[in-house]
């Protein structure tokens, strides 16, 4: 298994995996983050709780490191649920 630091992402996008206390990827982290940061398309599915969201976050927000704050939006994700969103919020915003 590979660690966040080889899959490809920044420093400062590394400090957000410290900051949400991730230690290793997860299996869909692992393959999606570095063809996410290669700006390929992917579909991904996996259980509830194994990190999706950081799977397509993480490396959203290190593409997206050229735009400032306050200057959006930077990102358009589509959720079915409220609960969801809300979820994805939380994560996105330790990223940024």
């Amino acid at each position: 298994m590979k660690h966040f630091d080889e899959l490809g992402l920044s420093e400062r996008t590394l400090s957000a995996v410290t900051a949400l206390k991730y230690e290793e990827p997860t299996p869909v982290q692992e393959r999606a983050i570095p063809l996410v940061l290669e700006g390929r398309d992917i579909i991904a599915a996996a259980k509830t709780g194994t990190g999706k969201t950081a799977a397509f976050s993480l490396p959203i927000f290190d593409q997206l490191g050229h735009a400032g704050y306050g200057e959006g939006p930077l990102a358009l994700v589509v959720t079915p649920t409220r609960e969801l969103a809300m979820q994805i919020d939380e994560v996105c915003h330790v990223i940024a």
